[in-house]
C-alpha cells in the first residue's frame, strides 16, 4: 500500500509543485499509425484500466469528439507534417526540437477544462530500440495508466506502473490500480493542488481495498 509521502512524490512537479488531475469527461480515445490487432490491444488496454479505475470511456466526446489521441511514428520530425497539430500542442516546433535533443521516446501533453479536471490527452510514442523490447501489452497498459492523472514527470522513472506474474501475464501493479480507484472515487476532487490532498488518496485506499 501506497503512503502519503509516496503518493505526493507521484503528482510533485520538477518545480515544487503538487498538482493532481483526473479526467472530467468520459476518455473517448482513437490510435494513429499502428495495425488494427495493435489498435484493438490500445483500445482494450485503455478500456481495462478505466474499469480498473471506475471511470467510463465512450466512443465520440461531445465537444472534441476523440479526447485521448496516441500517435505511433519512428522519428519526432514526422510530427511538424501532422495537419494541424501545432493547434493542439502549443510552440509544437520548440517541443520536437527538445524531444530530438534529449532522445525521447515518448510525450504526454494535457488539456484541462474551467474547473482544472483532464479534458484531453494527446500521447506521442517514437518507437525506438527501447519501446520495441516491450510486448504490445506492455506497452498498451503502461501508456493508459500514464494517461489517466497527471502525474509528476519523474512518478515512473525508476520503477514501471506494470508487474509480471508468474504465468508472464502483465499487469498494473496493485498499489498503482489502488491508487486509480482511490483517485476517481466521486468523493474525491477532480483537480488538487495542495499536498494535504495525500493524505485523502491514503485514506480512500483504505477504504476501498
Amino acid at each position: 500500500m501506497l503512503t502519503a509521502s509516496e503518493i505526493g512524490r507521484m503528482f510533485t512537479r520538477t518545480d515544487g509543485s503538487y498538482v493532481f488531475a483526473r479526467w472530467g469527461r468520459p476518455i473517448c480515445p482513437v490510435v494513429f499509425g499502428v495495425q488494427d490487432e495493435t489498435l484493438v490491444i490500445m483500445k482494450s488496454a485503455i478500456e481495462a484500466v478505466c474499469i480498473a479505475a471506475g471511470h467510463h470511456i465512450d466512443e465520440l466526446d461531445p465537444e472534441l469528439g476523440s479526447n485521448l489521441m496516441m500517435f505511433f511514428f519512428s522519428d519526432w520530425e514526422e510530427l511538424r507534417a501532422v495537419p494541424d497539430l501545432d493547434q493542439m500542442i502549443p510552440q509544437l516546433d520548440n517541443v520536437v526540437d527538445r524531444l530530438v535533443a534529449a532522445q525521447a521516446n515518448q510525450y504526454r501533453a494535457f488539456r484541462f477544462d474551467d474547473q482544472g479536471a483532464i479534458q484531453a490527452c494527446f500521447v506521442f510514442l517514437r518507437i525506438d530500440e527501447a519501446l520495441q523490447q516491450l510486448g504490445a501489452d506492455s506497452l498498451a497498459l503502461s501508456q493508459a495508466v500514464q494517461a489517466m492523472f497527471l502525474w509528476s514527470q519523474e512518478a515512473f522513472i525508476n520503477r514501471s506502473p506494470l508487474a509480471v506474474l508468474d504465468n508472464g501475464t502483465t499487469v498494473m501493479r496493485p498499489e498503482i490500480a489502488a491508487l486509480l480507484r482511490a483517485g476517481y472515487d466521486p468523493v474525491m476532487p477532480a483537480r488538487a493542488n495542495d499536498t494535504s490532498h495525500t493524505l485523502r488518496l491514503a485514506a480512500r485506499i483504505e477504504a476501498v481495498q
